[in-house]
């Protein structure tokens, strides 16, 4: 084991992935000799040669276009859009060509693909570098969409992604990007995707949350211990397929569920998992089901702290839901 942050964890888990398989590759603007606007991909140029760690034109739609023509005749691309606003022009590319090529060719074209994209507030980046649009991603079928918390699972969940043969969406949390530290495995480690990490058990209320939301929902359920309240944490890691197993039977346990997450309310990912409580859990609620979101604006720049969902906000979501029943 190794300790490492959450973006040398990404680093780390390219650099496993491209010395295991020769087919393996990255494209991207900045990625090579200047390591990504991040650092992400910091020393594999050196390691690897430009013909395996592409510096491209700036310029979405050609990097993801380019990704899907390699995915085709058998590579394994890593493509990163240096921040998730910055996908746009490349979205039709995504979401009517990758995500739909396995589905019309029977089978016979997985296009492997991995977009990696840095996503989420907490840098100051204003409204052109701080969005979370999760959502899109999610509603397209035949797309992965995947958003780590740890630095743990930033390695084993990119392995996953790289050697999957449906197209992913890798959403990396650029808030904790150095500010959460772990331990990372060795060598080929894989976590599955689909599969939510319970965080910390609870017994009064369920708290459902991912990427950069963890820590902030982590000191919330801590603080609440005073309060004499249980409250369980569930990382769900994978917004599609999202383990619906997993967010249903925590609700089954503590009868509450309280949704969190950085993206604007309305239409947000988190009305999918109330959809699917109200669906299956819905004669096991002892109260409403909670959101704590982003706000439905452009994402501010001087009022960041506020859009932001923080750990008080959560706390008192918490307390309304469990004492409402």
């Amino acid at each position: 084991m190794t300790e490492a942050t959450l973006v040398q964890a990404v680093n780390r888990a390219l650099h496993t992935a491209m010395a295991a398989d020769p087919e393996v590759l990255l494209l991207g603007e900045d990625i090579g000799v200047n390591g990504g606007v991040f650092r992400a991909t910091e020393g594999l140029l050196k390691e690897f040669g430009a013909d395996r760690v592409i510096d491209t034109p700036l310029s979405e739609t050609g990097i993801i276009g380019t990704a899907v023509g390699m995915a085709l005749y058998g590579l394994k691309p890593v493509a990163e859009i240096q921040f998730l606003d910055f996908i746009y022009p490349g979205f039709d590319q995504i979401v009517s060509e990758l995500a739909k090529f396995r589905y019309r060719s029977g089978g016979q074209y997985p296009c492997h693909v991995v977009i990696r994209t840095p996503y989420g507030g907490g840098i100051k980046g204003g409204l052109y570098h701080s969005q979370s649009t999760e959502a899109y991603f999610a509603h397209t079928a035949g797309l992965k969409v995947v958003v780590p918390s740890t630095p743990a699972d930033a390695y084993g969940l990119l392995l996953s992604a790289i050697f999957d043969p449906d197209p992913v969406i890798f959403l990396e949390p650029k808030r904790i990007y150095r500010s959460v530290s772990g331990e990372i495995p060795e060598g080929d480690h894989r976590e599955p995707i689909g599969k939510a990490r319970i965080v910390r058990e609870g017994t009064d209320v369920s708290v459902f949350a991912y990427g950069a939301m963890i820590p902030p929902a982590t000191e919330a359920c801590q603080s609440l211990e005073g309060e004499g309240i249980s409250a369980e944490l569930v990382d769900l890691r994978t917004l599609s397929p999202v383990d619906s197993p997993a967010v249903i039977a925590s609700v089954e346990k503590t009868g509450r569920a309280v949704i969190v997450h950085e993206a604007a309310r309305f239409c947000g990912y988190g009305a999918e998992i109330a959809a699917i409580l109200a669906d299956k859990a819905f004669y096991s609620l002892k109260a409403p089901i909670a959101r704590v979101t982003g706000f439905d604006t452009p994402f501010p720049y001087a009022l960041e702290n506020l859009y932001l969902p923080n750990a008080a906000r959560i706390r008192q979501s918490v307390l309304d839901t469990v004492r409402a029943a």
